[in-house]
């Protein structure tokens, strides 16, 4: 029972994310020409490495904190989860809504586009082993493409825009420094629409959300959309690379932060 109530909720978030494309997609699943017809993946042979950020953290390998946490959003939830929960010094990946307030953090409502929210992922990482400047180069480079206005791929709306919801001062000017050195130097062919807003409260998602490129890799928008970014993390940061990702533990819900 279980574990059929976990499918039903899966395939009506399938259909709610898709609306009119969800037969679009399930021609693909049966035949793979139709591939064609369908939006590229996002950088899909495309993702390159963007130069690394001339301002960072200092650096962390002796006296710092044993972790540190970011908050990213690029689109759908699932794909930038499925990206960091397989980088090195990551130790946890949760996806999530950021942005709006507590009462309309939850995907129905999220998903009307009214609520301010984005879908993000709270990182925790180990500052000693990578830092936040790292975290934000792989986010630019291969999570998601930043240069896209409030869409990403084949999900249209506010939720799924490009924001970096710092949660210090020092990762804001980070982030902000970041932004301004990527436009500058021109690292994409348009100028990156992401957003940095501070002061604002990740609230964990629903259960069924949760580590769902690693349960579902076979699944028609995931293996379109979201595996190929995990094989450009492998490509283009094999070093940050680690086989077997960090998982969140969905018999306790996070907290919000």
């Amino acid at each position: 029972m279980q574990e059929a109530s976990r499918f039903s909720r899966t395939s009506r978030t399938s259909r709610r994310r898709f609306g009119w494309r969800w037969p679009l997609l399930a021609a693909v699943t049966l035949f793979a020409a139709a591939a064609a017809l369908v939006q590229p993946p996002v950088l899909a042979g495309e993702a390159r490495v963007v130069p690394p950020p001339t301002l960072d953290e200092k650096d962390a390998s002796t006296g710092a904190p044993p972790f540190e946490t970011a908050v990213l959003a690029g689109g759908c939830f699932w794909g930038v989860q499925g990206v960091f929960q397989h980088v090195r010094g990551v130790t946890s990946a949760v996806s999530g809504y950021t942005g709006g307030d507590r009462a309309s953090a939850q995907y129905e409502t999220v998903s009307t586009g009214t609520t301010g929210h984005a879908e993000s992922v709270r990182i925790t990482f180990d500052p000693r082993q990578i830092s936040y400047g790292q975290i934000l180069q792989i986010y630019f480079s291969v999570a998601h493409d930043p240069t896209e206005l409030n869409r990403q791929g084949p999900d249209v709306g506010t939720q799924y825009r490009s924001t970096i919801f710092p949660t210090t001062p020092a990762q804001a000017r980070i982030a902000r420094a970041y932004l301004a050195q990527l436009r500058d130097g021109h690292a994409f062919s348009a100028s990156p629409v992401t957003t940095v807003e501070a002061d604002r409260t990740f609230y964990p998602a629903e259960t069924y959300h949760q580590n769902y490129l690693t349960l579902h890799p076979d699944a028609s928008y995931i293996a379109i959309n979201d595996m190929p970014k995990l094989a450009d993390l492998k490509r283009l940061f094999p070093a940050r690379y680690r086989e077997q990702p960090v998982l969140v533990d969905t018999s306790v819900r996070a907290s919000a932060s």
